[in-house]
């Protein structure tokens, strides 16, 4: 008995040594193909050119966005003077409203030139900028918070928090940003922060043609994207603070959102996050049935803040590629599945497919890739990535979004698709053993 006991040990064992060595042989396999692939380099000297030439969305905008910039400034910090990439951060610190909000976007206005007054906004004592708000959205706060996180992770330059704006340091700036988001955007019955129904992430209410503003036909509603990304940004902004109280008070905070985030917005038998939560009537039919709907970008950015499991994760990236098979979309960065029916949105561009109502953004499509990276799930990430960086090679740019045969609209230049492949990448590459992708690791 004794014998067959030691037979059966040294063969788990053996068993046990052969897995582990077709694992090693297995990622180093993976490694190399990720170091030698020829599209990833293509992409990143692409990206590095496309970042180099300024802070705006792309081709298709004027305005420096603060959702936008969140997701490449880190690269730009490789391509631009440290110097002019914190300057254009401050800027959005400059233009903060008395009651902590920020603003979506900025556009550095010539001496004399014009500007459409209706829309954009000015501010005594800062010459030569104009800015607006799309008062849909309640993100811009914390894509704010996240880009100084990233900012100080990739510089090093903690200085920027002590920084004197109209006698507030910048960091009791972000915490007054925090404060709007608790006073002017919060429910107080759900405990989470709330904002115009929108298509997943997206700045496009259904009732107006142009949807970007809060107005009297306005359905409130809580959702994943806002929360999630509140998520981040009270993580990055403990982790930026010297006092221990305030350490100790956006902690709590955090674990409170994430709690009744996970309560309130998680669908435990469907295991997905429910589009919408509404606090006063949904602008859609009272027969159409919402929750069939999956939220690809989300659904990423919920993983991004924590909010799943390692077997949820994996769970999530194979619903979304369901996803892409049933639709016949390109790629996960697939908005939804389903669509929103035509008609639904007032905007002319939210017809099923389009734009932000199941168009194809790489821009959320990398953002899951880079956490299938961090999970693990190494090989599904490549699996993923590969339309996304082919698509930027065929067409020789980066694309705002592609439509459900793959045909490139919006911007052809569009920034924050380039930031997000390109940290896609460098966490492939960080993982197959490049530590020059240093700033993922600090």
């Amino acid at each position: 008995m004794k014998k067959t006991l030691v037979y059966i040990s040294l063969a788990m064992s053996l068993m046990a040594c052969q897995k582990s060595e077709q694992q090693s042989q297995d990622k180093s396999q993976l490694s190399k193909e990720i170091k030698e692939n020829p599209d990833y380099d293509f992409v990143e000297k692409k990206g590095l050119k496309v970042l180099s030439t300024g802070f705006n969305a792309g081709d298709g905008y004027g305005e420096v966005w603060v959702r936008d910039f969140n997701t490449f400034i880190t690269h730009s910090l490789k391509v631009i003077d440290q110097q002019e990439v914190r300057r254009n951060l401050l800027t959005f610190f400059r233009i903060q409203g008395d009651d902590g909000n920020i603003a979506d976007g900025f556009v550095i206005v010539p001496k004399g030139k014009p500007y459409d007054s209706l829309y954009y906004h000015t501010k005594a004592g800062v010459e030569g900028i104009v800015f607006h708000k799309n008062t849909v959205e309640t993100d811009q706060e914390s894509s704010l918070i996240q880009s100084v996180y990233k900012y100080i992770q990739a510089t090093g330059d903690r200085s920027i928090l002590t920084e004197q704006i109209e006698g507030q340091t910048l960091l009791e700036r972000m915490e007054s940003a925090v404060n709007f988001l608790l006073t002017s955007r919060f429910s107080e019955q759900y405990g989470l922060l709330t904002g115009a129904t929108t298509s997943d992430w997206g700045d496009v209410q259904p009732e107006h043609d142009w949807g970007v503003e809060i107005d009297e036909n306005t359905h409130f509603s809580i959702d994943i994207y806002d929360n999630a990304m509140f998520l981040i940004a009270l993580q990055n902004l403990s982790e930026m603070e010297t006092a221990a109280p305030k350490i100790a008070q956006w902690q709590k905070l955090h674990r409170q959102i994430a709690k009744a985030t996970m309560a309130q917005l998680w669908d435990e038998k469907a295991q997905k996050f429910i589009p919408h939560l509404y606090l006063d009537g949904s602008p859609f039919p009272e027969d159409f049935n919402e929750n069939e709907i999956y939220y690809h970008g989300g659904t990423a950015v919920a993983i991004e803040a924590g909010l799943l499991t390692k077997e949820q994760v994996l769970a999530a990236y194979h619903k979304m590629q369901e996803n892409v098979k049933a639709s016949g979309a390109p790629s996960i960065g697939l908005t939804m599945y389903p669509t929103y029916p035509e008609g639904y949105f007032k905007n002319k561009g939210m017809y099923p497919y389009g734009y932000q109502n199941g168009g194809d953004w790489t821009w959320f499509g990398a953002r899951m890739v880079i956490q299938l990276v961090k999970y693990g799930y190494v090989n599904e990430a490549v699996e993923a990535l590969e339309p996304m960086v082919k698509r930027v090679k065929e067409n020789n740019g980066f694309y705002e979004w592609y439509s459900v045969d793959n045909k490139p609209s919006g911007s052809g230049t569009f920034r924050g698709s380039a930031g997000v492949l390109m940290t896609a990448i460098d966490a492939l590459r960080l993982w197959g053993g490049d530590e020059t992708q240093h700033f993922l690791t600090k």
